[in-house]
């Protein structure tokens, strides 16, 4: 049952990455990815929070947290899509933009998810507290 989950789950983040980047499309006209770069920064940032405050809070049963880490932002996001827009702007000569978006991609990928980490461990810490009556 928990493939069918996950799959559920991916088939949503899929949509919602097709969703979004469509209609980021409409309003940027160029050939940078931005709607790819801003889908992955925000997935990165989700799935930091989400592994550090929802996920740690016991609520959610481990095939929840399986669902929608592995299948909805896991399809939500995509390195593949990132790899072969790099590719494409490689081949339009359009060399300082590719290494715009891999220097962004990669550098602002990595602070998204660790600030995702440190906001979902300061929320997961504050409520923690909470609940032991300590303010």
């Amino acid at each position: 049952m928990l493939y069918v989950y996950v799959g559920l789950a991916g088939a949503l983040g899929a949509l919602a990455r097709y969703g979004i980047g469509t209609g980021i499309e409409t309003f940027w006209i160029g050939l940078f990815p931005l709607g790819t770069l801003l889908i992955n920064l925000s997935g990165s940032f989700a799935l930091g929070w989400l592994t550090h405050f929802l996920f740690r809070s016991g609520r959610l049963s481990p095939s929840v947290v399986t669902a929608v880490g592995t299948g909805f932002i896991g399809s939500f996001t995509t390195f593949s899509t990132f790899s072969v827009e790099t590719i494409e702007l490689l081949e339009a000569d359009a060399f300082g933009s590719a290494l715009l978006y891999v220097t962004l991609s990669l550098g602002l990928g990595l602070f998204s998810s660790w600030f995702g980490f440190w906001f979902g461990r300061r929320r997961f810490d504050r409520a923690a507290m909470r609940e032991e009556g300590v303010r």
